[in-house]
């Protein structure tokens, strides 16, 4: 068995390696690196991941993002919205698809298959692979390095500006308790409390109830133990359709006294930029009507 999968390997290298040279015949290169090998200072970029898509479409130049990953023209996985994800192309994960487009840079995320990422550079093509943000500070970090990847570092701080503003805008009152809140997604499973969605949680005034259960990221919460321990309020994150809603949507759970149960669009459940915003805000909205507190006013503490 392990002496076919190395078969198997070789084959696809071999494969990879093919279209490479068949790229070059066909003259799909990328423009020519600088001296030290980096990509332009205003590279044209595809993104191959929703979460860097959504950024990169804020900071980079117009028709400098030759493309965005299929996931971010799919309802069920876009974080910046399919109509926003229209303006701009989409492309697979297929090393020819990529080539095609003629990108300096290509950005993925740092599940991206490392056979296609050695296809890549094989070509000349800069490979930048972006971890996920599992805080605030580390989101406005992935901001500055796209923008600065994009050569607008300007667009970067714009960026943080705003997610500052909204952080501001959101904060709860000055010694209020938290809110008690679990976020529930698709399939019953809950948001750890090492990342970003638990931190916009904590900073818009809402306790992430997971994690006080002893809960990780993308631990399964069962419905009886919901109802056994329940939470202030139930944030469901849902795909509309499917086999997962029905735990979410349970009517055992309207019957809880006291639980509020409120859905949020799950594009704010993965990813940082300009879906933080929109996620704080969002948040900010619910525990004001929970708690019937008067709106503060955008960008003052």
């Amino acid at each position: 068995m392990q002496r076919a999968a190395l078969s198997s390997h070789g084959r696809w290298s071999r494969r990879l390696s093919l279209l490479a040279a068949c790229a070059v015949l066909a003259g799909c290169q990328p423009r020519a690196a600088g001296p030290d090998g980096t990509p332009p200072s205003h590279p044209r970029i595809v993104s191959l991941n929703p979460c860097t898509d959504a950024v990169l479409a804020d900071v980079a130049a117009p028709g400098q993002l030759l493309a965005v990953s299929h996931y971010s023209h799919d309802p069920a996985s876009t974080s910046m919205g399919v109509a926003r994800a229209a303006t701009f192309g989409k492309v697979s994960d297929a090393v020819e698809d990529i080539l095609a487009l003629r990108p300096d840079v290509v950005v993925a995320s740092s599940f991206l298959a490392p056979a296609t990422a050695q296809a890549l550079r094989d070509m000349g093509i800069a490979v930048h692979l972006e971890p996920l943000p599992t805080d605030l500070a580390a989101a406005r970090e992935q901001v500055r390095r796209l923008a600065s990847l994009a050569g607008n570092p300007a667009g970067g701080k714009a960026l943080v500006t705003r997610i500052d503003a909204a952080l501001a805008a959101a904060a709860p009152p000055a010694g209020s308790r938290p809110v008690r809140a679990l976020l529930w997604q698709s399939g019953g499973i809950v948001a750890g409390d090492t990342t970003l969605i638990a931190d916009l949680m904590r900073h818009a005034g809402l306790a992430n109830a997971a994690a006080a259960r002893g809960l990780s990221q993308a631990d399964y919460l069962p419905l009886e133990r919901v109802i056994a321990d329940p939470p202030e309020l139930v944030l469901t994150a849902e795909t509309e359709g499917g086999e997962e809603n029905r735990l979410l949507d349970h009517p055992a759970l309207a019957r809880v006294k006291g639980l509020v149960r409120v859905p949020i669009d799950p594009g704010l459940a993965w990813c940082g930029g300009p879906t933080i915003p929109r996620a704080l805000a969002r948040f900010a909205e619910i525990r004001r009507a929970m708690k019937q507190e008067s709106p503060r006013a955008e960008g003052r503490p």
